[in-house]
């Protein structure tokens, strides 16, 4: 696969760090170990976000959550200052910073870290006015499709693309097939949903994975996925809203391996003999060989040529344009059929 068609992989750390700063060094660690293009958080105040006394959802229940959405949230930001550090962690240690900005503010305070692209969330697909801010930066932009329909997709799409083309921008865009269950059952993957998304958009797509494994994430590759992002835990019994369904160091690791493994499988796509073929080419395809031994001036009918092994000589596909040429010498037994043979 070509440097220009390879996965782009994101570690999401997410709010696996639960609010703690060593905690998310630790888990950007994970992502450069595992070789993963980017290390990604969420920047959010929960003032911003979200009414106060909302509840938590079942899953977050179910994984050790408080009932208190508000409360949960609050407990899982990350400071301005803690993002700054985590910034820097992340260039000495040789990966990209990303973050999920969740309302205009954040959003913005990541484009004055010096974000390289943006991502907008599944559950903000909807909201307009964030989406156009994004598209203001001009920067590449990462579109997360969880319980979207391909006409809210594609409108975002096109809120997009209105503002970047009224700034004369012609710019990189990818949406991620998403499926918004943590984790995602297997039966509801539905991975034709790229297909879809490309065809119907005519943008790059990916895929944000919530099964359990890693057994989906390549298949996804192998599917056309430009962008593959996976949650990530040191710790899948650890406390928080998102471990259960994350994956832990080893398995990183595993899946990015594979997945640069099928991209080598996958290959350039260009339809040509690889050098390691050439030498067998030569012996398995057959060539026109002389069925007899003939004089000059010799008129040749088809039956004076035979196809055989190695592929030495004309190709078997030129013999009904050589029935009734004059040979210009003469020929032995199985010589192999030449154009200066012939008078033309």
């Amino acid at each position: 696969m070509t440097v220009e068609n390879r996965c782009f992989i994101i570690a999401e750390i997410g709010v696996n760090h639960n609010g703690n700063l060593d905690l998310a060094r630790k888990l950007i660690d994970v992502a450069v170990e595992a070789g993963a293009d980017a290390a990604k958080i969420q920047t959010f105040k929960a003032e911003d976000l979200i009414v106060a006394g909302t509840k938590t959802v079942e899953y977050q229940r179910r994984n050790g959550a408080e009932d208190d959405q508000f409360k949960l949230l609050k407990s899982l930001e990350l400071s301005h200052e803690q993002h700054r550090k985590l910034v820097e962690y992340c260039a000495l240690r040789g990966i990209e910073f990303m973050s999920t900005g969740f309302d205009i503010a954040s959003l913005q305070f990541l484009v004055e870290l010096g974000i390289r692209r943006i991502k907008i969330p599944s559950g903000e697909i909807t909201n307009t006015p964030l989406v156009e801010v994004a598209a203001r930066t001009c920067l590449p932009i990462i579109i997360s499709t969880g319980m979207a329909t391909l006409d809210e997709v594609r409108d975002c799409i096109r809120a997009v693309r209105d503002v970047w083309q009224a700034l004369g921008n012609d710019g990189d865009l990818c949406v991620l097939h998403c499926t918004t269950a943590y984790p995602t059952a297997l039966s509801d993957v539905n991975l034709a949903a790229m297909h879809t998304m490309q065809k119907a958009l005519d943008e790059k797509v990916g895929y944000s994975d919530h099964t359990a494994g890693i057994l989906v994430p390549p298949l996804a590759v192998a599917a056309g996925a430009r962008v593959l992002e996976k949650h990530i835990t040191l710790d899948r019994e650890m406390q928080g809203p998102d471990h259960a369904a994350s994956i832990e160091p080893g398995e990183l690791k595993r899946m990015v391996a594979e997945i640069r493994l099928i991209e080598t499988v996958l290959g350039d796509g260009i339809k040509a003999p690889k050098p390691v073929e050439l030498a067998t080419r030569t012996l398995v395809r057959k060539g026109l060989k002389f069925a007899g031994e003939f004089p000059k001036g010799h008129v040749v009918s088809a039956v004076d040529l035979v196809s055989l092994r190695p592929e030495t000589g004309l190709p078997p596909a030129r013999l009904k344009s050589l029935v009734g040429r004059t040979l210009v010498k003469p020929v032995a037994i199985y010589d192999a059929v030449e154009e200066d043979h012939f008078e033309f």
